[in-house]
């Protein structure tokens, strides 16, 4: 089944968002400065001021917009839980401050802290060291790879995380990835083509982590010292941490620095000596390549389920070129299998 769209938003978010403080932080609290984030795909956004006497703190209002049963996002329940099990451990993530529940009229979703800083990608790649930006990219990685995890098949009472190993991708990668794609119910030779290269050439198998899942320059915020937080946690799970890295590579994030393969900040190399040198394990570059390969093959599947999105109701412009986009990730694909591409 597509995936679907949630509730609309409340008619006055103003009055939504004051009912929900003052449940938490007393009759006293209010809200202002309420502003829309314009960006971001599969979330409702509302950047606010908690005011509370004389002290005043911007926070962030994270909806979920996008559901179904062909949904493959954490809900905004799990995601909160992940945020707080990272923060805690000293990865760099929005502080989380609460969750919505049944009584408020938002939601679901959840508050975070706000971070300042820039995320465009672009952007990014203007600043004057983006060696150096990519070094701390590949610590933050390699600190939440290094966070215990439970074991597959093994015990996992008492991990605050253990709902992970219930989704597919935190089993077999290329079994969950042709879940996904069989679940969109359309026929595309191009990723059957990709999930066939992907099974026939799989890399060795690395101790179980916690995957961010969507680790790729856009969902870095950057600030005037260097990454201040990593956003954006709906598709975490327990697999290998080299997905990760392999996700920063694929193609598509690159934003036209081909030949600077991670993210547009540096090349290949650089990224798996500065993962090994943050504590991190010593990688091999065929393996990081296996992983964005992988990378196009669920880019492509992550926009067929957004242009369904469009079709049932999203009226959004970034909804409506996802059909485009996913020729272009499949000919992005073809070309990497055949050599053409690096």
């Amino acid at each position: 089944m597509p995936a679907t769209l949630s509730d609309p938003a409340p008619a006055d978010p103003a009055e939504a968002l004051t009912a929900a403080v003052r449940r938490r932080f007393g009759a006293g609290a209010g809200v202002d400065n309420i502003v829309q984030a314009t960006l971001g795909g599969s979330n409702r956004t509302l950047l606010f001021d908690l005011v509370d006497g004389n002290a005043r703190r911007r926070l962030v209002s994270r909806e979920e917009t996008f559901g179904g049963e062909a949904n493959p996002f954490l809900s905004p329940a799990r995601q909160f839980a992940i945020m707080a099990h990272v923060h805690a451990a000293g990865v760099p993530v929005p502080e989380p401050v609460f969750e919505y529940d049944a009584a408020d009229a938002l939601g679901p979703g959840f508050v975070t802290a706000f971070v300042s800083g820039e995320t465009m990608p672009r952007r990014l790649l203007e600043r004057p060291d983006p060696a150096g930006l990519l070094r701390q990219i590949a610590a933050a990685a390699a600190r939440l790879h290094a966070l215990p995890v439970p074991a597959a098949g093994g015990a996992a009472a008492g991990h605050p995380l253990a709902f992970l190993g219930d989704i597919p991708e935190s089993g077999d990668p290329v079994a969950a990835m042709r879940l996904r794609i069989d679940a969109l119910g359309e026929p595309h030779p191009a990723l059957e083509l990709g999930l066939r290269w992907l099974e026939t050439h799989r890399p060795p198998e690395r101790p179980r982590a916690l995957v961010h899942g969507d680790f790729r320059n856009g969902n870095f915020m950057v600030g005037d010292a260097g990454l201040a937080a990593l956003l954006d946690w709906e598709c975490t799970h327990f697999g290998s941490g080299v997905e990760d890295l392999g996700w920063l590579c694929t193609r598509s994030w690159r934003f036209g620095q081909p030949a600077r393969h991670a993210g547009g900040f540096g090349a290949r190399d650089e990224l798996i000596a500065a993962y090994a040198d943050a504590g991190g394990p010593r990688l091999d570059a065929e393996e990081l390549r296996w992983w964005e390969r992988y990378g196009l093959v669920r880019w492509a599947m992550y926009n067929i389920l957004q242009a369904h999105g469009f079709e049932r109701g999203r009226r959004s412009p970034a909804y409506a070129v996802c059909g485009r986009n996913t020729a272009m990730m499949e000919y992005d694909l073809l070309m990497t299998l055949s050599g053409k591409y690096d």
